[in-house]
């Protein structure tokens, strides 16, 4: 008997209990923990995520744009929260919901320091983001002192927070490199600190970075992935339990005869009789058309049907020939038998990628 009767995207509080306590478990007692739910919590759905993680005890949370971080306040999300990537023109909604931007740039600096001056802000909360080899965002670290002085001598502004961001930490090929990320970091956390009595605190870890160089915890971690459920490598992945499956169920089973042929642009001739399901989900709902023509798999009864033929926008057709399964029986996207990280592999994607395409129009269920 099917749990489901239509395409949903299960959020298991429970898998999300269980990951924040293992993650908690490798830090000091004194290490404060950031939650990142930007993406709509990596696809899932960022206010329960939020409302959750706030009651577990999370210290912070983060958002990649200010507009994410307006859904959470407005659902009742309190804890502080750093947007990552503020653009000045959400200055003024930012700092209405009491947001705390990530400041990158000289660019922002100055127009943050104009705007917080005109607005009479006082010791408003910033952070520094400082590059030391990602190379997307941030202040080289010879920029960083002038900037963290700049906020230091400024009335509007206090400094909350210094940080960087690991480029590969999960991957042990690339250890001197972000040992070396982590060197620069360490030299220029000195010459910040020496600049004022403004307290703040550091941290550059994401979630390989917590479980691969607990000797760079420093006053705060950041989880996102891991959080979720995944941590970059099989067997730490075995100690995390996804907190998102996605499911659907069977429409109609065919019987196909060879020479018969599946989806648009007939994807698929069948050289033998076939009995076929087709499943309602398609592109439009994140499952990219990589996975097409007999390179991903569904679960079905616990055994894996190949998705044949195109991907369609709205519907997959799997090749159900050797699973005893019916019309209404429930199939498994990604969840505990397929990992979201074992399917992305077969699209020669990652599990980000897959997790936080889900589509807006399915279903969320949440089982508490």
């Amino acid at each position: 008997m099917s749990s489901v009767s239509e395409t949903v995207l299960e959020l298991d509080l429970g898998a999300l209990h269980h990951n924040y306590h293992f993650l908690r478990s490798k830090l000091n007692p004194d290490c404060k923990m950031l939650a990142v739910v930007k993406a709509n919590g990596y696809g899932g759905d960022a206010t329960t995520v939020a409302l959750e993680l706030q009651e577990l005890g999370v210290d912070y949370l983060a958002v990649a744009y200010v507009n994410e971080g307006l859904f959470l306040r407005d659902a009742g999300v309190t804890l502080p929260i750093l947007v990552l990537h503020p653009q000045p023109v959400n200055f003024e909604l930012m700092v209405a919901k009491c947001l705390e931007p990530s400041i990158y740039s000289e660019r922002l600096l100055e127009a943050f320091s104009r705007f917080a001056s005109d607005q009479k802000l006082v010791a408003y909360p910033v952070h520094l983001k400082i590059n030391t080899g990602l190379n997307r965002l941030g202040f080289d670290p010879q920029q960083a002192t002038r900037a963290a002085d700049l906020v230091n001598k400024s009335e509007f502004l206090s400094l909350r927070s210094a940080f960087t961001h690991l480029a590969a930490s999960e991957d042990a090929a690339e250890r001197d490199f972000t040992l070396g990320q982590l060197a620069a970091f360490d030299e220029v956390l000195p010459k910040l600190r020496a600049l004022g009595d403004q307290k703040f605190f550091a941290h550059a870890t994401n979630t390989s970075g917590i479980l691969n160089y607990p000797q760079a915890h420093y006053d705060l971690v950041r989880s996102g992935i891991g959080l979720y459920g995944y941590a970059n490598a099989p067997e730490l992945d075995r100690e995390l339990k996804p907190v998102m499956r996605l499911k659907t169920v069977i429409s109609q089973i065919h019987n196909l005869q060879p020479g018969d042929s599946i989806g648009y642009n007939r994807g698929h001739v069948v050289a033998s009789p076939m009995k076929m399901a087709t499943l309602p989900i398609g592109h439009a709902d994140g499952l990219p058309r990589a996975l097409g023509k007999g390179v991903g798999t569904v679960i079905i009864n616990g055994k894996q049907a190949p998705i044949v033929g195109n991907v369609c926008m709205d519907m997959i057709m799997v090749d159900v020939s050797e699973i005893d399964c019916q019309e209404g029986d429930e199939v498994e996207v990604f969840g505990t038998i397929q990992s979201a990280e074992d399917l992305a592999k077969k699209a020669n994607t990652i599990s980000y990628e897959l997790l936080t395409a889900v589509g807006g129009r399915i279903k969320r269920v949440v089982l508490r």
